[in-house]
């Protein structure tokens, strides 16, 4: 997203925070596909990522004021209204009922890009994604099943089968790596 389009999003987001209704509808349009795209990659069902978009639009309706750009862009505050709202989804389904299926910690591996991946390769966001593509596998995987599949540490290392502080290690080294990547 290059620098006109992020101007364009925290002046709609500003608009919003005063009740202007068609910033709104022009911040969903600019933002929706995204955003879904991130709903899904973690709930990995229509209906359900249709849901948590939803309510996380009314949240960003209501919270708009509360934005504050020294924090981060629009569209990065905007993605974790939508990734926690997703986590609450899934941690109200009982491990038996999970809502990925039979099992609760299905990972399906796919060599494609998905709608996240396809709409991240701009700008800040592929350098996050190279970033994650050149850490130890054993860290990308921790750190993306914790983002996407809201798994906990403890979570982890059981899926994993490793202990517990292997696991946090692992976490924490990879988000250092990142954040040194990015500079």
């Amino acid at each position: 997203m290059d620098m006109d389009n992020k101007q364009q999003l925290d002046d709609l987001l500003a608009r919003t925070a005063l009740g202007d209704q068609s910033a709104f509808d022009l911040l969903y349009q600019h933002t929706s596909s995204l955003l879904y795209a991130i709903a899904f990659k973690i709930l990995k069902k229509t209906e359900y990522a249709e849901e948590a978009l939803q309510e996380a639009y009314v949240r960003i309706w209501h919270n708009a004021g509360e934005y504050n750009s020294e924090k981060g862009a629009v569209l990065t505050w905007m993605g974790s209204i939508v990734r926690y709202r997703c986590l609450d989804m899934l941690r109200k389904v009982k491990p038996e009922e999970s809502i990925h299926g039979k099992s609760e910690y299905i990972i399906m591996e796919d060599e494609d890009p998905g709608p996240l991946e396809q709409a991240l390769m701009a700008g800040d966001a592929r350098a996050l994604m190279d970033c994650i593509e050149s850490l130890q596998e054993k860290q990308r995987r921790s750190i993306l099943m914790a983002f996407y599949e809201g798994l906990t540490h403890e979570q982890l290392s059981r899926y994993l089968s490793v202990p517990l502080g292997t696991v946090k290690s692992w976490v924490r080294r990879g988000l250092d790596k990142i954040r040194e990547c990015l500079g």
